[in-house]
């Protein structure tokens, strides 16, 4: 069963502030599709990052995905999700219960941690739902020799 391959991030403008979602969904088809919505709820980055990913598993429902591979930027989201074992952030607690659970319904789910450059679509996505096109400077160190 080949997987959709996803890329999900969430935008809080200020941090904490408006939260904005965005997600590239590319089936196994071929087929591409993409989510950028504006959450009607306020909060910090990490709430925006799994809000974000949240959405994209709806959507992936809806499209009847089973088989999932998603890349996520925010570690915080990814070790809650993946780690059974990781410290629970009480405020955010129940929703990422309720994460865990939409995740879990896919027969095959994978969420990998990526670093934020490889994300730069998603998180065009989730600016652009709060209004904002400018470009988000990512500063990558270069090896020294």
């Amino acid at each position: 069963m080949d997987p959709w391959i996803v890329y999900c991030d969430g935008s809080a403008m200020p941090n904490p502030g408006r939260i904005g979602l965005g997600a590239v969904l590319l089936a196994p088809d071929g087929t591409r599709h993409t989510l950028s919505q504006a959450a009607h709820t306020h909060g910090c980055n990490n709430e925006a990052e799994l809000r974000a990913l949240m959405a994209a598993l709806q959507a992936l429902q809806a499209h009847g995905a089973r088989a999932l591979r998603i890349h996520c930027d925010n570690s915080v989201v990814v070790e809650q999700i993946c780690n059974p074992k990781a410290k629970p952030i009480a405020r955010l607690a129940a929703l990422f219960d309720s994460a865990r659970a939409l995740f879990q319904s896919f027969e095959q789910a994978e969420l990998l941690w990526i670093p934020q450059h490889r994300n730069a679509e998603a998180d065009a996505l989730a600016r652009a739902a709060l209004g904002i096109t400018a470009p988000r400077v990512v500063k990558v160190a270069k090896k020294r020799r």
